[in-house]
């Protein structure tokens, strides 16, 4: 909550959706890598904060209008939204990266929860590239690059929207410098220490205020922008599956997984439960709040390391995000102005987009299985 608050004044005052532009504004002399550049762009923004749902909201549209404009392949965007969206979202300091570093926090491994976060992040971050840029060598061999396109210059940041820019970057440091000095330095107490010490909901928290103090945008909007549905489903998934801890549910779901699959088996197993479940729910508010807290005991009686198995529920997850059925996909087809367009969109989402990105989630699985 204390994320989302801080961040909404910058998508309110316009911040982020003119660093948006401005990304997309610095493509237009490279037009065969305009995929990429719209993966660069929504995962920037999404790390500075905006979060899956909002990037998403305010990229989807302005994608599928360059989509009409320049010709590019409508599911090729989609999917290069979705991602950016997705993997900005999973950093460490952002929305998503915090839901999951907290569930991983009220495990066993609370001790290396930024490193299991660290992991999710790298992983959703360099997968995507690897998809979208074969995707954009067989669109060149095949003649079906972007030949070119036109936009207009975004207008400059204005004072508030500068000084937005400040606080966004100054948290973000005040957050991540203590966790990577303590890489750099593991036997440093005095760094270990404040590292203990650094909570960010409550550093988000005096940003809000700073912010409210300067007037940097509108309360009410401000406030209002909040995801609460989301959050009080997290919470609400969140207690279901204590009760089912102290009933010991969650014991037989990960002992009959740790004993009746072959442990080298467990990851992708991990990676379809996560993207079948994603099909038609959310990453945040279901998969990853009843997948994490099983997560533990399957590491320990499989003798796998737990990072992958994180990492692998939340690359499965995701990577069905765009169904049009789930929360990705019915976003982008909210975002079309034609009936013409999403009865386009429906199929080629459901059985082009979903078996692309769950095939190459399960490849990333075993890239992390052979390295982990």
């Amino acid at each position: 909550m204390a994320i989302s608050l801080f961040y909404n004044f910058a998508i309110v005052n316009g911040t982020l959706e003119k660093m948006a532009m401005r990304l997309l504004y610095a493509c237009r002399k490279f037009p065969t890598l305009l995929p990429l550049f719209i993966y660069f762009a929504a995962t920037f923004v999404a790390a500075l904060g905006a979060g899956y749902f909002t990037v998403l909201a305010i990229f989807a549209p302005i994608t599928l209008l360059i989509c009409r404009k320049t010709g590019l392949n409508l599911i090729l965007g989609s999917v290069a939204v979705n991602y950016g969206a997705l993997a900005g979202a999973n950093f460490m300091t952002s929305a998503s990266g915090m839901i999951f570093r907290g569930l991983i926090e009220q495990t066993e491994y609370a001790p290396d929860a930024f490193a299991h976060t660290t992991s999710i992040f790298l992983t959703t971050f360099i997968l995507p590239i690897v998809v979208l840029s074969l995707w954009i060598m067989l669109s060149s061999k095949t003649g079906k690059a972007v030949k070119g396109y036109e936009i207009d210059k975004p207008e400059e940041f204005d004072t508030k929207q500068k000084q937005t820019l400040i606080l966004i970057f100054a948290l973000v440091f005040t957050v991540l410098i203590f966790p990577i000095l303590s890489m750099i330095f593991p036997n440093s107490e005095t760094i270990s220490y404040l590292k203990g010490k650094i909570d960010i909901g409550f550093i988000a928290i005096i940003f809000a205020a700073i912010a409210l103090f300067m007037k940097l945008g509108n309360q009410r909007e401000v406030i209002a922008k909040v995801p609460w549905n989301t959050l009080i489903m997290i919470c609400g998934v969140g207690m279901l599956i204590k009760v089912a801890i102290k009933a010991g549910t969650v014991d037989m779901i990960a002992s009959w997984v740790g004993s009746s699959i072959t442990p080298w088996l467990i990851p992708f197993v991990l990676t379809l439960i996560g993207g079948f479940m994603s099909f038609f729910s959310s990453t945040l508010g279901v998969v990853t709040p009843a997948l994490f807290p099983v997560i533990p005991a399957i590491a320990t009686a499989a003798g796998l390391n737990p990072m992958l198995l994180f990492t692998a529920v939340v690359v499965g997850a995701q990577a069905t995000s765009i169904s049009p059925f789930s929360s990705g996909g019915s976003l982008i087809m909210g975002s079309s102005d034609s009936e013409e367009e999403r009865a386009l969109l429906f199929p080629k989402l459901m059985f082009r987009a979903v078996p692309l990105c769950l095939s190459f989630a399960l490849i990333a699985c075993l890239i992390l299985f052979i390295v982990l």
